[in-house]
């Protein structure tokens, strides 16, 4: 086996050292990846990875209860930013979770329970917004361009991911072996990985083939459809249902949201 004797000059010599190390087992393929990952995200700035600001999942500081809650249930976030009149007027941050608060005191102006809102640049490198994460203990920011205009969101999950890979969450891991889950009436959490045949016969369609590609997988057939890898954010509308990529790993889709038209429930 070849070993790596010379002294790294750069972050490609280091990846090299790094993987000779792996195939010397003095470290496991898991903390190769972290470590890359590491290397390659001081190279890194917010732009790279926020959710640009038309795919921010927002909420009207003048919803009612009844909607609010609705917004976000479907949404399934922990963190939303909350604008008044327009969505360039960011007030605040609301916690999902002190929508409890407003279940116990239903005369409880919303005001009250936001969380001062975080702005950074686009070109804020991922090292120093980490490091203000940290210091402050903030996990989410608003991303503004050079004109001070709201350009996107940032989450410390999105700069995390960046060394670990795909963050799941506990919808994720519920059922190892499941791959479809109800959020809401008519919208659900769909595995990337799950079965063309059975997603097609689970919501009762049958799509054609798109030239003379074959695949197993929903998320090969959205993404050929789509014609170019998803991002997160990014939709697609094939008949009465609505594809929304939630999360991606190594260029593959890993979850989609689908929102299924009203009047047309899924198969039981």
């Amino acid at each position: 086996m070849q070993k790596w004797n010379k002294t790294p000059r750069s972050k490609a010599d280091l990846v090299r050292a790094l993987l000779a190390a792996q195939k010397q087992n003095i470290i496991d393929m898991d903390s190769r990846h972290m470590l890359e990952g590491v290397l390659w995200m001081a190279d890194k700035t917010v732009a790279d990875v926020m959710v640009a600001a038309p795919k921010m999942d927002l909420i009207d500081i003048n919803a009612t209860q009844d909607e609010l809650l609705a917004f976000v249930i479907d949404k399934a976030h922990s963190r939303f930013p909350v604008f008044e009149d327009d969505k360039e007027k960011i007030l605040g941050i609301l916690l999902a979770k002190d929508l409890l608060k407003l279940q116990r005191a239903p005369e409880l102006n919303i005001r009250a329970l936001l969380r001062a809102p975080v702005f950074v640049p686009e070109s804020k490198g991922l090292n120093d917004l980490l490091r203000e994460f940290r210091h402050t203990r903030n996990h989410q920011a608003v991303v503004v361009d050079e004109f001070g205009r709201v350009s996107g969101l940032v989450t410390i999950e999105d700069v995390l991911e960046e060394i670990v890979g795909e963050i799941e969450d506990e919808f994720d891991i519920q059922e190892a072996e499941a791959d479809i889950f109800a959020l809401a009436d008519n919208v659900y959490r769909v595995n990337g990985d799950a079965a063309l045949e059975r997603i097609q016969a689970e919501f009762e369609v049958n799509w054609p083939s798109l030239g003379d590609e074959t695949f197993e997988t929903i998320g090969g057939y959205i993404s050929h459809a789509m014609g170019h890898v998803p991002r997160r954010g990014e939709h697609l509308q094939i008949d009465q249902l609505r594809f929304e990529v939630l999360h991606t790993k190594g260029g593959a889709v890993t979850w989609f949201r689908v929102t299924r038209n009203p009047g047309t429930p899924i198969a039981s």
